[in-house]
Parts: C-alpha cells; structure tokens; sequence
C-alpha cells in the first residue's frame, strides 16, 4: 500500500496578514530612511545659509559708517536690499534690512539729544525655497566710532504708543510706517512694551496698528478725510513727533429681528383625558365627547371642564374657539371661569357678556378680558338633550392668547453704525468709523463679527415699511465691550402683519417647519417663510390686501386659503394628514 503524505500550507488570510505587516515595517523602516535624509538636506542648507549671513556681517562691519544702510532707503548706503546665491544647485535668497535704533538712556530729540540716532541695527535673512524651504537671521549692531558720525545722518523721530481699551500697553502689537502715496510699508516693529521708536527721514507718514485678534486704528491723509482727528504725522528734523493708537480684541453682535409680541393657545381635540379635569354623565372617546347612555338611551344633561389654561408673558387674551355637532332638541353651552385662590368663579357677565347663559356660537371673543384678575382660566362645557336617541358632540375647543414671546422677522435690512470717527468731511459732517448696511437671515438672525469695542445704534431705512420700537439691551446706542459676543434683539412693528398658526387637524398640535407662501399677484408680493416649533411664522410688512395663502408639508395634503390684512391679523389653518 502507498501512504499519502501531507504538506501543511497558508490560507489567503494568512498570507494578506503577512503581506500587511511586511509592508507596515517597510514603511516604518523607509519613513525613518526618509526623515533622516530630509534633516540632512536641511541641516546642511541651514550651515550654508548660516555662512552667507555671517559673510554678510563681516562684510558690513568692514564699510565706513556712512556707506552701512540700503540704497534708497533710510539710512541709505551702497548696500542692495536684496540678491541671490546659488550653492551646490540650491538658490538662496539674501535680504538686507538696516535701521538706526534710538537710546532712550541719552534722550529722544532735541534739545536732550542733539544726535538721536544713536546707532544702527542690521539684520540679514537668508532663504531658500522648495520641498524643505526655510530661513535663516542674523542681527548686528553697528555703533558710530564718534559723535561726528552719529550726527551725521539728520532725520527725526516718530515715537508709537499701542493701548488697549483701559489705557493699558498692548504687547507685541504691529507696527506699520507706510509711504502715503505707494502705501508701501517703510519700517515695522512688534515692540513687546508696546511703545516703539521709529528714526526716519524727514516726511510725512501714514501709521497702522493692529494685531490678530484685536481692532485696527490708522492715520487719515486729508485726501480720505477732510479733517482728520488723527492724521498722518510729519517728522521734523530732529525733532521727536508722538502719535498714539487704541486697539483692543473684537467683539461680535448677534441680532435677532422680531415682532415684539407672539401669539398662544390652549386646546384640545380629545384623543385622550389629559386635558380634562372634571366630566360628569359623557364619554370621551376617539376625538369626539358625547354624552353617556343607559338602556334608556342618552343621559339627558352632561358637563366636562377643561384643565387650567395657564399662559406665560400673556398681554391679553383673543378668542374662544370650538367645533361641534349639535342635532335638532341637544345643545351644547360653553362658559369661562376664573381662578381666586383655590377657588373657582364663573366670569360675570359685567366682564363677559353672555357668559353666564353659556355661549353656542364660536367664536368666542375674549379680548375685553383683563389680564388681572383673569389669568387663569377654565373652559365648561354643559352638554344637554331632549331625544334620548339623540346627543350633541364635541369635538375640540381651543382657547387664544397674544404675549410678549416675540416671534423671528426674516430678511429685515438694517443699519448698524459706530459712533467713533475718523474725522469730519467738507461739509463738516462726522465721517464715521464703522457704518455698514446688514440684513438678518430666513431665521431672523443675523451675527457681525469683528466689531472694535464702540458704542453702536441699529436704525432701519427710511422705505423698510418697518419701525424699530425697541431693543434689547437698551436704550440705544448700545454699548459693546472687548473680547464680547452680544446677544441683542431687535423688536419690529408696522401698520399691517399676518401672523399664522398651522396646526394638525386631527390632534391640534403645532406643525413645525411648514412651507407657508403667502402671496398677491396685483402687488407682486410673494413670500414664503417655514414655520417654528409653535407652528407660527409671522409675515411683516404688508399692504392693506387680500393675501393667497399655500402650505406644503411632508406627510400632510396641500392647503389653499386666503387672508385680508388690515392691521394686525391673526389666521389659524388646521391641515390634514396623507391617509
């Protein structure tokens, strides 16, 4: 008999394992390979720049005083402000930079310091550029061997104060000397006390200073300003001329643009007894309340009163509202009550007319109502028949309310100005620093960034259809600290508005996120705006019309209606749901 034998050999996944950690240590193993080489390319770049800034050095400190600056500019000498080298295939850039440095120790200007520039500073950068670029600085000082070379060169002094908003120095801010009419930046400084002194040729110069973060402030020429509060400084011959800056962090506003009052409501349409806090001889059942029945058929009286009706911010009350049937000898009549302490007391008919009878029609206005003391209230409903085959039914009532939980204006176009300035114009008008249109977004919001510490007004224009009555926080002009983010409501009222509710027809239930357009062809209005969590969106301004009204929503059928606006109007539209 012949025996088999056999070999033992690798699956696939044993393999791609294997392939896998092979490849993961050759990566390992070439990356290290990799990084190494880079640190030597760089290393041996830095060697070569660093040779050529010394060669530079030495080079410099070898010329006469008198010749140490770049040509055309101050100081000028004969030395170019840049140039190229090329060392073994690499190009290197080499940038010169000369500057006088002023002592404070032996005064700024005369008559302290008949020579204010006390010596010169001169700094070589070398470049290069490519997959590992970098750079390279050297620094040197060069003193004068006597007072006749130190007063050699003339110029003045330009002294930069930098504060924040409390008169505190601000450190390391940026300090920018321009020519006027290039805008090209003559000199910088980053002085860590926030104080830097500036030697220059004799002229006029324009000022910037910033830092990231922080706001700006610059000098004006008369060209952008007629009069400017802080324009551009002249530098005398020896002389020392001063000019200071204010900067701080920014600061941001979010706006919010709303109608200063919104509009709730209690219902209930009676798919369960949540809402029911006393019932007597009914049954309430899948949306409908009718009265309970023996073998003799229907009771012939019944009552059902609702839970306390309880809103916030109430500025008054609107209307009672219900949906009933009530066949020929039933009767269903509603009345209102009011809350004293524990107790409860039928509104007289002294403050609601009718209410003791009950009422049968709807709807109900409850506008005359004071807010005090009627600001809790209960609904009653006394269901009665005579045919015991017969029974009215109820099927939901609801109860309105306006209060002051101001509802989101999209897309309101305002001002927002500062009330620093920069100067006046030719007409002696103030030319203001910050001044800028804005409009809120479809949500009514809108946040602006990067706003410099400044007290500032909102205002709308003159054609908006739009009054601004009030703001939050308040009065204006509203004032915005450093380094703040500004929560600030704007409240927006005009002649005619439409505020609608969209509710579930079934559950009466807000519909949240709606399509709602609103339209009049003969205007050429035509809006649409999405309803919030409490199924409202409001439409402002409007003309004195008849509005078309169109919602659309997922899960819903569309629904058409229509409004007249005339003043403030108030629509509640209940859709149904797809089947």
């Amino acid at each position: 008999m012949r025996l088999l034998k056999r070999t033992k050999g690798f699956t696939l996944v044993e393999v791609l394992v294997g392939v896998f950690l092979i490849t993961l240590v050759f990566f390992g193993i070439f990356g290290a390979y990799r990084l190494g080489l880079k640190v030597v390319y760089q290393s041996e770049r830095k060697v070569v720049a660093t040779a050529l800034a010394n060669a530079e050095i030495e080079k410099i400190r070898n010329l006469p005083y008198e010749s140490i600056g770049v040509i055309g500019s101050f100081p000028d000498g004969s030395l170019n402000p840049s140039f190229t080298v090329s060392v073994g295939g690499v190009i290197y850039q080499v940038e010169t930079r000369v500057d006088f440095e002023v002592d404070p120790a032996d005064g700024l200007a005369s008559p302290q310091d008949d020579c204010p520039n006390d010596y010169k500073k001169v700094a070589i950068i070398v470049s290069w550029s490519g997959v590992l670029e970098g750079r390279v600085s050297l620094i040197s000082d060069i003193a004068p061997k006597d007072i006749s070379q130190e007063c050699a060169t003339g110029g003045g002094i330009l002294s930069v104060s930098v504060f924040n908003a409390f008169g505190v120095m601000v450190s390391f801010p940026s300090i920018e000397i321009k020519d006027p009419n290039t805008d090209q930046v003559v000199k910088t400084a980053n002085p860590a006390s926030g104080k830097h002194l500036f030697a220059l040729a004799t002229g006029t110069y324009k000022v910037v200073s910033s830092k990231i973060d922080y706001s700006t402030e610059r000098t004006y020429s008369m060209s952008e300003v007629t009069t400017p509060l802080n324009p551009n400084p002249i530098v005398l011959e020896d002389q020392l001329t001063e000019v200071s800056f204010s900067i701080d962090r920014l600061s941001s506003f979010m706006v919010n643009t709303l109608s200063p009052w919104g509009s709730g409501y209690y219902s209930d349409s009676f798919l369960n007894k949540n809402k029911i806090s006393e019932k007597a001889d009914l049954i309430v059942s899948a949306g409908e309340v009718t009265l309970a029945s023996s073998t003799a058929g229907f009771l012939s009286s019944g009552h059902l009163v609702s839970t306390d009706i309880v809103p916030s911010s109430l500025i008054h009350w609107e209307e009672l509202s219900f949906s009933d049937s009530k066949p020929f000898n039933t009767n269903i009549k509603y009345q209102i009550y009011y809350a004293s302490g524990t107790e409860w007391y039928l509104i007289p008919n002294s403050d609601l007319n009718g209410n003791s009878s009950g009422f049968s029609l709807s709807p109900v206005d409850l506008s005359g109502l004071s807010v005090s003391p009627y600001s809790r209230l209960r609904l009653k409903a006394n269901f009665s028949t005579n045919d015991s085959s017969s029974t009215p039914i109820l099927y939901d009532w609801q109860v309105s309310w306006i209060n002051s939980n101001a509802l989101p204006i999209p897309n309101v176009a305002f001002h927002l100005r500062g009330a620093k300035i920069i100067g006046k114009d030719a007409a002696n008008n103030p030319v203001y620093k910050y001044s800028q249109d804005h409009a809120s977004n479809g949500s009514g919001q809108k946040e602006i960034l990067s706003l410099e510490w400044d007290t500032y007004t909102f205002s709308l224009g003159p054609f908006a259809g739009l009054d601004l009555i009030d703001t939050n926080p308040k009065p204006q002009p509203i004032s915005l600290a450093p380094d703040t983010s500004l929560n600030t409501d704007l409240y927006l009222e005009s002649q005619n508005s439409l505020l609608i509710t969209l509710q579930d027809l079934e559950t009466l239930e807000p519909v949240f996120s709606a399509t709602t357009a609103v339209s009049n062809a003969g205007l050429g209005y035509n809006t649409t705006q999405y309803t919030n969590a409490g199924g409202q969106t409001k439409f402002i301004p409007l003309d004195a019309a008849t509005y078309e009204i169109n919602i659309q929503m997922n899960g819903y059928l569309s629904t058409t209606t229509s409004a007249t606006v005339s003043g403030h109007n108030r629509k509640t539209i209940k859709i149904e749901k797809v089947e």
